[in-house]
């Protein structure tokens, strides 16, 4: 009886401490170092495919050619899927065109792992 009476008193007290904390939120650290990208208008929204070839992995990869590919300006969206080995952009006409992607995909790493060509529809 001692035993679990001394155990309901350790249990209350822990519950009382853990749920009376208050504490301030301080601004994460992520929070603070990352800056918003900037929202522009699209005068000309596009959707180019291209066949990338020399990918190895989907993480190293893929994810950096689609990292690359969204901070170009204009670019809105990029996504590249390792295992069909396409990458799919779309692009505001006005300020990026299927060359410069294609510039930007090859010259992502070391300039001579990947090589993009236009996907024909």
């Amino acid at each position: 009886m001692s035993i679990t009476k001394t155990f309901l008193a350790i249990s209350f007290f822990a519950l009382l401490f853990a749920s009376c904390k208050e504490t301030a939120s301080e601004p994460k650290a992520e929070m603070l170092s990352s800056t918003p990208k900037k929202i522009t208008t699209i005068a000309k929204l596009e959707t180019a495919s291209f066949n990338v070839e020399g990918m190895t992995c989907a993480i190293g990869c893929a994810k950096s050619i689609e990292k690359e590919l969204t901070r170009l300006e204009g670019v809105q969206k990029a996504t590249v899927d390792f295992d069909t080995k396409i990458a799919t952009v779309a692009y505001d006409a006005e300020k990026q065109n299927p060359a410069s992607l294609m510039k930007t995909i090859k010259a992502t790493g070391d300039g001579k792992t990947y090589t993009a060509s236009t996907l024909k529809s």
